[in-house]
Order: C-alpha cells, then structure tokens, then sequence
C-alpha cells in the first residue's frame, strides 16, 4: 500500500486526506441522523401530557427543547401556545428552518471532497504526463522504466481520486435524502401537536 501511494506522487496525500475527512464525516452524520435522536416518538404523548396536567411551564418547555431537533421546533410552538394557530405555526417553520439547516452542518463539506476528488486525481495525471513527456524529451523513448514512472502516478491517481469520490458522492446523495426524510418527520409532528393543542384534531 505505501508503495502505491510513494509511486502516485505528492498528490496522493491530499486524496488520502479527503477519504479520511470523507470517512469521518459520513460516520458523524449517520450517527447524528439516527432518527429516535431526532424525531423521538415519546415527545409528542409527553407533552399532551403535561398539557392536560396544566405543567407546561417554562422549565418543562426549555428541557423539552433541549432534548432533540424536533423538541427545539415543539418548544418553539409551545412558546407561542397563547398565540393563534397561524403564529404558532410560522414560529415552528422558523426555528424548523434553522433546525434543518443544523442537520445540513458538513454536508457541503461532504460534497466539495466528492467534487475535488476527482480533480485531484485528473492533476495526478497531468503532472504525470508531464514527466512522460519531460523524460521522453530529455532521454528518447527508448528507456520504458524511465516512461513508467511517470504513467504509473498518473494512472494511481486518478483511480485514488476516483476511488474517493465515487462513495463520497453516494454519501453525500444518501445524507442529504436523509436530511430531507427527518425535515418531513418533524414537520407532520409539528403540525400536528399545533392541531391538538387548538382543538382541530383529536389526540391518536
């Protein structure tokens, strides 16, 4: 292994350096989007609970928001309970939209490696063409382990750029549904803690 990389050249470096940014990122995301973490299903029947009780008081409410995404919107909701419908609402989809933009945190930085990868590795090449051609100039043609040297690392790194942007790239395609998919839950639970708690749909 320490062959290939010493035989792709100085730019192999920067792409073991994205896998391992890539790798850990990815890992960070999956754990932060484990959806009990994000969308707990027990907080929604709590805070009815509380509600009936009349114990929704403001330091009900602060542990309620500091126990998950979806209770940092419900909090929010709760917050403006003596507001009408409307105002709850629009409070939710603001706190929701910072909310969502938390769960996005590193995704672009997932991407940008998914996209330099590559071109990381296309530079691999061309500075590997480059001493082809440079050897080829100064020795002929007719030393090939002269020759070798210089197509090997440009072959090596384009396949380690392309070896790292491939499942970066299906990362980032997979976090960002994922992201999406939680931005959904926790909108239907928003709405619909705002309906019960106005008396326009029946608790389930």
């Amino acid at each position: 292994m320490f062959e290939l990389i010493k035989a792709g050249g100085l730019l192999m470096w920067p792409i073991i350096a994205c896998s391992v940014l890539a790798m850990a990122i990815t890992l960070e995301r999956l754990w932060a989007y484990r959806r009990r973490r994000v969308v707990p299903d027990h907080l929604l029947p709590q805070i009815w609970k509380l509600y009936k009780k009349g114990e929704l008081d403001r330091q009900r409410i602060l542990a309620i928001r500091e126990s998950s995404p979806l209770g940092r919107m419900l909090a929010t909701g709760l917050a403006n309970l003596h507001h009408s419908r409307e105002v709850m609402k629009e409070a939710i989809e603001e706190e929701g939209r910072q909310v969502v933009h938390g769960l996005e945190r590193y995704l672009n930085a997932l991407g940008t490696i998914a996209a330099i990868s590559p071109l990381l590795g296309l530079l691999g090449t061309v500075i590997g063409m480059i001493k082809v051609f440079t050897a080829i100039t100064a020795a002929g043609v007719g030393n090939p382990a002269v020759l070798a040297g210089g197509i090997s690392e440009a072959l090596i790194t384009t396949a380690a750029g392309l070896t790292v942007a491939i499942p970066t790239l299906i990362a980032h395609r997979y976090l960002t549904g994922r992201v999406d998919e939680l931005a959904i839950a926790m909108e239907e639970q928003a709405i619909k803690m705002v309906e019960v708690l106005h008396g326009e749909r029946e608790q389930e």
